[in-house]
């Protein structure tokens, strides 16, 4: 698994794909180590829109995945018609050094990337409701013992007399996780191309069947 290598061919300018979290599964190196990987079906990914300088006043691709049949807008139904007319529930664009090179409908696949290489990924994280400072912050409890009422409670948030107030930023109770959240330098594993699976070393954000955004480490 770790001597696969593909070469980046003329698809290589292209700095990122989406993805699917499929979930995590385990993998042993030829050495006989255990590492713990996550699945992502990365692509492929159709090209809805190239952006140039002449008229966006920046060069990205705008990349579309997961085919969508049902419940799609009139004014996106016109935008996707300009690449195949096959729409997408996901939308996302990556900067491109030469957008000449694209057009829409073209395909973007996994032979962009590089078994070895490093990646940032970025998703959703897992929403977990309102959570209390121990569990969202990390606090320590308090007492449980000689009639103790504050195990689980924040305790004191104000500053006195002065300034006599809540400091802006101060760790309290409050929604937890459904944040944007990017992991940098993750590790390529393993690519199954005729598949369009990526083996990514280590958890990334977010939940099974959520989306990714797979990105080069260079930006």
């Amino acid at each position: 698994m770790w001597k696969l290598n593909f070469s980046s061919g003329i698809l290589g300018m292209c700095k990122g794909l989406i993805g699917k979290k499929l979930g995590m599964i385990s993998i042993y190196t030829p050495e006989g180590v255990q590492v713990p990987v996550t699945v992502v079906q990365a692509g492929p990914c159709v090209v809805t829109q190239v952006k140039t300088n002449e008229t966006d006043n920046y060069n990205a691709l705008q990349l579309g995945f997961n085919e969508k049949t049902k419940n799609v807008t009139k004014p996106l139904k016109g935008h996707f018609e300009k690449s195949g007319g096959k729409c997408f529930y996901k939308i996302n664009e990556f900067p491109v050094e030469n957008p000449g090179e694209y057009e829409a409908g073209q395909e973007v696949r996994l032979d962009i990337f590089e078994v070895g290489e490093k990646v940032s990924v970025s998703g959703i994280s897992k929403g977990r409701g309102f959570g209390g400072t121990v569990k969202r912050h990390g606090f320590s409890r308090g007492p449980v013992t000689h009639g103790s009422r504050n195990v689980r409670k924040p305790g004191s948030a104000g500053t006195s007399a002065t300034p006599g107030r809540v400091v802006k930023g101060k760790k309290m109770p409050g929604q937890h996780g459904n944040k944007r959240v990017s992991v940098q330098k993750i590790q390529i594993v393993d690519i199954l191309p005729e598949e369009n699976i990526v083996f990514l070393k280590g958890s990334v954000p977010g939940c099974t069947n959520g989306y990714l955004e797979i990105k080069k480490a260079q930006y």
